[in-house]
């Protein structure tokens, strides 16, 4: 069957957040204005923020226990929702019926249009950042919880100890802080320059958040506590902004990670502020909207990191308001402290002035970049200049920032991006490269500018419009996708091509668009060519939270199975039903099939989800049963499934352990997948039908190919498409006419699926089909709701 296009992503619900931050506000505002008292008034601020951080971090942490409840105590069934164009069997949103369920198969046929698995080497690396992403977050996690606890002991604890509480929870919470955000994936050491650089904005601001604190405290003595705990959280603050702010281009999740860790540090630095300067009860609420705030944004760049931002990406640092945030900063404290206290005493004249000589060196550094980009520019102008003409048609070597820059000068057009693939997704050698990079110039036109950026990765920048440019990106990809002669015989590359135009957008933005263009193009298989557009962007996101989900899924219980029953045709009998299958996902909601199958061959978890489907299918069916029902249950398998060479064994194993008939289960197999490794198919197959299992061949396209290979497999039932049932074309006899035949002299059942309506149905039973399948018939559902469909239709021995 064709694939289905993927349902558009879910993003995360704001509802939660809007929800807690509303009824954080209420409970502050009962705070201060006295009607709660104010340690229950702050605690109870902070209880649904943290608690919805907490929750959200744990999951990223996969520390999060099973949320399925079991259907026996009450659970309501789960409603799926198909994206437009899914086969019949699938119910749409707005039908009818006691369960919502789509039926998706349990077998790679419907994602024949993924991308490859990925080598050893990259499964690797990705399940490291994967393993690092999730300790992260149990550290992020226990970060939050301190920070929470700091505040909601407050009402229980007497007044001479909540500045020692307080203290001990700040200190906690910023070294777990810190020691997360150290550990950040993508996290790159910084030059010597940038190092300055990132020393001296530091310095600036948190000289000026010092002097900030200094002007805001009460006038009179100033407790050694509050002194000491407000300049060291000045210099925190002002560490975790700047990383914040540099980071939020090149690492967004990191940057909001560092964003969280100052807010939620922040609140608690005013708490113990608040608690040694003997505040009112009413005042401590105040530190609930800081802490609440940071609690989530901490959650949410924990989950921007999970989804694999990419480490050490060379991109244009984040502009830094280097002059006027701490000057304005200095300037407002200065002025309220004006105003309240009249006049300035010499300790702060002298820390006031100690702003100004990192913010002079900030700008002075700032002149002497800038400067050298200029010389830096001129002279690349003047070295292409030089070399203009036939031997001037060259691959430049260029970083990222340096193609940037070159974006920036420019206007219009788009810009390329090509990665090259060798054999099982090695780096091609030197030879081929240099014979790659030579055919990448000479497809391109004289004016382009073509890059290398990496070792396999080049881009082109051209002026040409939109249809010129994705021309030209197919022109490449031909000429790149020819063979490299080589000495030991001619080899050949996968090429992907990313596209995205350059109009008027950040350059930064562009490279990053065609950067994930070209990525779809590799997950679509390659050797294509692919346009940015929002929803592409979107599908990465959300193949991105696939793949940090579904790893320990089955572990957690959120796999599920919906069952929909086989009927005969004659007297609408049921005989049997099929296992589908559904992910309920608490972080994605239902997840078909359709998403679910490529992820995981691309993670290695097909045998592992397999067997849990067939373990389940098969207690389910002894469940049944023992009730007396002789029914029979298909579980589709994929062909990577059925080559492990201990399938027929642990097929076996699971039909004992639950004491049911061989012949009462029945291996379904799709058609279309089954011709790439027919000889361990059939192999397979043969050895299931040697224990009793029966074999379904799904999808059958009633071709001539089909027709051939259905002689060679070992199968009981065949399964087809309503369409066969119609008539043939140009007076012809009909296609189930034909395939009927073969099925009687081979001696194979018909089984006729997706039936959605009663003319459908008649068809079926008027083409001497037995079986049939569908909407029309019975709808997929949960085990309780297909029991229940049982005992209005009794089955019979079949």
């Amino acid at each position: 069957m064709p694939v289905p296009p993927p349902a558009a992503p879910r993003r995360r619900s704001v509802l939660p957040d809007v929800a807690v931050s509303l009824a954080g506000a209420a409970f502050l505002l009962a705070g201060v204005a006295g009607a709660l008292p104010g340690p229950a008034a702050a605690a109870l601020a902070v209880a649904g923020g943290f608690a919805l951080a907490c929750v959200r971090l744990a999951w990223l942490a996969g520390a999060a226990a099973p949320t399925s409840i079991p259907a026996a105590i009450g659970r309501p069934a789960p409603t799926d929702m198909p994206a437009p164009g899914r086969r019949a069997a699938e119910p749409g949103p707005q039908q009818p019926g006691p369960q919502q369920a789509v039926t998706l198969r349990w077998h790679a046929g419907e994602a024949t249009d993924t991308a490859p698995a990925h080598g050893a080497t990259t499964t690797g690396r990705r399940a490291r950042r994967a393993a690092l992403s999730r300790r992260v977050a149990a550290i992020l996690d226990s970060a939050v919880l301190v920070a929470g606890l700091t505040v909601a002991v407050l009402p229980l604890s007497d007044v001479a100890h909540r500045l020692p509480i307080a203290l001990a929870g700040l200190c906690l919470t910023g070294a777990l802080h810190v020691t997360a955000l150290l550990r950040l994936p993508g996290r790159s050491r910084l030059s010597g320059p940038e190092l300055v650089r990132r020393t001296v904005d530091v310095l600036a601001l948190g000289v000026s958040l010092v002097f900030a604190g200094w002007m805001l405290l009460p006038g009179g003595p100033v407790p050694a506590v509050a002194g000491i705990v407000a300049a060291g959280g000045a210099v925190v603050l002002a560490v975790l902004v700047v990383a914040s702010v540099a980071e939020r281009r090149r690492r967004p999740g990191a940057a909001r990670c560092h964003a969280g860790a100052a807010l939620t540090l922040g609140g608690l630095t005013l708490l113990v502020v608040l608690l040694a300067y003997d505040a009112p009860d009413r005042a401590l609420p105040l530190v609930a909207a800081p802490l609440v705030a940071g609690a989530l944004l901490t959650a949410a760049g924990a989950r921007r990191t999970s989804g694999g931002e990419r480490p050490g990406r060379d991109v244009a640092p984040a502009a830094w308001p280097r002059l006027t945030a701490p000057a304005g900063i200095a300037a407002l404290a200065a002025g309220i402290h004006l105003g309240t206290a009249g006049e300035f005493s010499t300790g702060a004249m002298a820390l006031g002035l100690a702003v100004i000589p990192p913010i002079m060196a900030g700008e002075l550094l700032a002149a002497a970049d800038q400067r050298r980009r200029v010389q830096r520019l001129a002279a690349r102008e003047a070295w292409l200049r030089r070399r203009l003409g036939p031997d001037g048609r060259r691959v430049e070597p260029l970083t990222r920032a340096e193609l940037v820059t070159t974006m920036a000068e420019r206007s219009g057009g788009a810009l390329l991006v090509v990665d090259l693939h060798g054999v099982g997704g090695a780096v091609p050698e030197s030879a081929v490269l240099c014979e790659a990079a030579r055919r990448l110039r000479a497809g391109s036109e004289t004016h382009d500018l073509v890059a290398r950026l990496g070792d396999t990765e080049y881009a082109v920048l051209t002026d040409a419009g939109p249809v010129l440019a994705y021309a030209l990106g197919l022109r490449l990809l031909a000429a790149l996708g020819e063979p490299y002669p080589r000495p030991g015989g001619a080899v050949r590359l996968g090429v992907s091509v990313g596209l995205a135009e350059t109009n008027g957008g950040d350059p930064e933005d562009v490279l990053r668009q065609a950067d994930l263009a070209r990525r779809r193009a590799v997950q679509l298989g390659r050797d294509r060519v692919e346009w940015y557009d929002a929803y592409l962007e979107e599908q990465l996101v959300r193949r991105l939270d696939l793949e940090r989900e579904l790893p320990g899924a089955v572990a957690r219980g959120e796999l599920d199975l919906v069952y929909q029953p086989v009927v005969a045709l004659a007297d609408r009998v049921p005989v049997g039903t099929e296992a589908l299958l559904r992910w309920r996902s608490p972080a994605l909601g239902t997840v078909l099939p359709a998403e679910l199958l490529p992820v995981a061959a691309d993670l290695d978890l097909t045998g592992e989800i397999g067997r849990w489907v067939l373990d389940r299918a098969c207690r389910q069916l002894a469940a049944w049963s023992e009730g007396g029902r002789e029914l029979w249950m298909a579980v589709n398998v994929t062909p990577r499934e059925l080559a492990a060479p201990d399938f027929v064994a642990r097929t076996a194993t699971a039909l004992a352990a639950y004491d049911v008939v061989p012949e009462r289960l029945v291996v379904e197999v799709a058609e279309p997948v089954v011709g790439a490794e027919l000889s361990t198919v059939v192999a397979r197959l043969a050895g299931l039908r040697s224990i009793g299992v029966r074999i379904a061949l799904d999808d059958f396209r009633a071709e001539h190919a089909s027709l051939a290979q259905l002689r060679r497999l070992p199968i009981d039932l065949l399964k087809v498409a309503p369409h066969l049932v119609g008539p043939g074309g140009d007076g012809q006899r009909p296609l189930i006419d034909v395939v009927a035949n073969l099925a009687d002299r081979l001696g194979v059942e018909l089984v006729v699926e997706e039936l959605e309506s009663e003319g459908q149905v008649a068809g079926a039973r008027r083409a001497g089909c037995r079986y049939g399948q569908g909407f029309a018939l019975a709808r997929p559902a949960t085990a309780e709701r297909v029991e229940a469909w049982f005992e209005d239709h009794p089955s019979t021995a079949r």
